[in-house]
């Protein structure tokens, strides 16, 4: 078999493939069996039919075109293989060429376009320069930290007065629709400000005292009328605040591990610090990846646009939210996918180039991670993947995030106020070598994946 690549555009080629008779041998004598097995010829058990029988019953032609098209798949794949090339679509296939039927010589002749990955160059992306905000904890920011922590030790006590922000309620509601009652509750607890339910109904709530009621104008969120403008009346049937603990050494030694406030207010101190780190991490993270984008230039296949649109409001629509199909959400999830698509070929480009590989245990970290912001299992999201085949996604994209950060550890950042960030305790936690050249790729079945041992190189967990 012979294939050859011609290329059509940086991400669509037409492969032009040959295949010689002695090759197609095996198909048609395949095809004539599958032919035998359908045809009933008296004299001869099923399956067991002569070629020359079938030839007179249903034609060489049709044996032979049977046999290209159980075959066809397979040449395909055999010169994807050959020439080399990462297709990204369901190939448009033409066969230009047959054998004749009554000849015993002669090539199928097809070609196939298709959209590939594109190839991009890289150019020197060691030390890249970005410019984060400038990150100094204060006082207030441990206060704020002190505050929060007393709140999940508060106690909640009656309030006779009307509802405040970030007072906690106990409240009716009921939606109608054109004056019709669609939907109602009754007992729910709320905080004002909180903002999770209805839009509104923090501006209705407050100024409202035990037993007033108030009605507003919304967009309902769940239930059969998602979507649906509604006017909700809303009662507030309790106003309750919440009586902090007195912040003193007996609190520290009820909230931690420490004796006194001061130890207290040192161990929080050290804790905004190191937010303030991460913050700056994540932004320094997400602007060497936005440097990457302006440096090298990646084309986007069409057939990755419309397939990603298709797929997201044929799910909205399903979801009974049709309505959001505008022409200016279709450019904003046009424009997010062709930057997803972007960061993955630039990240797969940099990984391969670094040679970063994926372990055992940073997979099942991710997995972990993941498991948790769905709110499952592990072990369950973990046979889910496998089940499903998506093992190779999830390492992919551990890989791809230990390549950003790659990058991201040859970058020079400074703050605003022109300081040099060392962001190393970002990118290895705790100033651990990263294992990313010595580390060996091992795929990672559901069973192993039962047992989530602490994560010894950082790139995963802090991306």
């Amino acid at each position: 078999m012979k294939s050859a690549v011609e290329n059509l555009t940086p991400t669509r080629v037409k492969l032009n493939v040959e295949v010689p008779f002695e090759e197609l041998q095996p198909s048609i004598a395949e095809a004539y069996k599958s032919v035998a097995s359908q045809i009933q010829v008296p004299g001869f058990r099923k399956g067991k039919v002569p070629s020359k029988l079938i030839d007179q019953r249903v034609g060489r032609g049709y044996v032979l075109e049977t046999a290209i098209n159980e075959g066809l798949n397979g040449w395909y794949q055999a010169a994807v293989q050959e020439t080399g090339i990462r297709p990204l679509s369901r190939p448009e296939v033409e066969i230009t060429e047959v054998p004749d039927p009554s000849a015993t010589d002669g090539e199928l002749k097809f070609h196939a376009e298709v959209d590939i990955r594109p190839e991009i160059e890289l150019p020197d992306y060691a030390g890249i320069k970005v410019e984060v905000a400038a990150a100094e904890s204060s006082e207030a920011d441990v206060d704020k930290a002190l505050d929060e922590l007393r709140g999940r030790f508060g106690t909640l006590k009656s309030a006779d007065r009307p509802a405040a922000d970030g007072d906690f309620l106990t409240i009716d509601i009921t939606a109608s629709i054109e004056g019709s009652e669609v939907d109602s509750a009754s007992g729910l607890s709320y905080q004002v400000g909180a903002g999770t339910m209805l839009e509104g109904l923090d501006e209705a709530v407050t100024g409202l005292s035990a037993d007033e009621d108030a009605i507003f104008d919304t967009t309902l969120v769940g239930g059969d009328h998602a979507g649906e403008a509604a006017q909700v009346k809303v009662v507030v049937k309790a106003v309750k605040e919440r009586e902090l603990p007195e912040a003193n050494d007996d609190f520290a030694q009820l909230a931690s591990e420490f004796d006194t406030l001061a130890e207290l207010r040192e161990d929080l101190a050290k804790q905004a610090a190191d937010s303030k780190t991460v913050e700056q991490g994540v932004e320094a993270r997400d602007k060497v990846l936005d440097k990457l984008v302006e440096m090298i230039e990646v084309p986007v296949p069409e057939s990755v646009v419309e397939e990603q649109l298709e797929q997201h409001f044929s799910a909205e629509n399903n979801h009974g939210e049709g309505e959001h199909d505008t022409e200016e959400h279709r450019a904003e999830v046009k424009a997010n996918t062709e930057r997803a698509f972007q960061n993955e070929i630039i990240l797969d480009a940099i990984a391969e180039k670094e040679e970063v590989n994926v372990t055992q245990n940073e997979l099942i970290d991710y997995i972990v991670t993941t498991a948790s912001q769905y709110g499952m299992d592990p072990n369950q999201f973990a046979q889910i993947i496998d089940q499903s085949g998506q093992v190779p996604m999830m390492v992919s994209e551990v890989r791809r995030r230990k390549a950003l950060a790659v990058v991201l550890g040859q970058a020079e950042v400074t703050d605003s106020e022109g300081n040099k960030v060392d962001l190393s305790e970002f990118v290895r936690p705790g100033g651990e070598e990263s294992s990313f050249e010595e580390a060996p790729a091992e795929e990672v079945s559901s069973e192993e994946a039962t047992e989530a041992p602490k994560n010894d190189d950082p790139a995963a967990v802090k991306f």
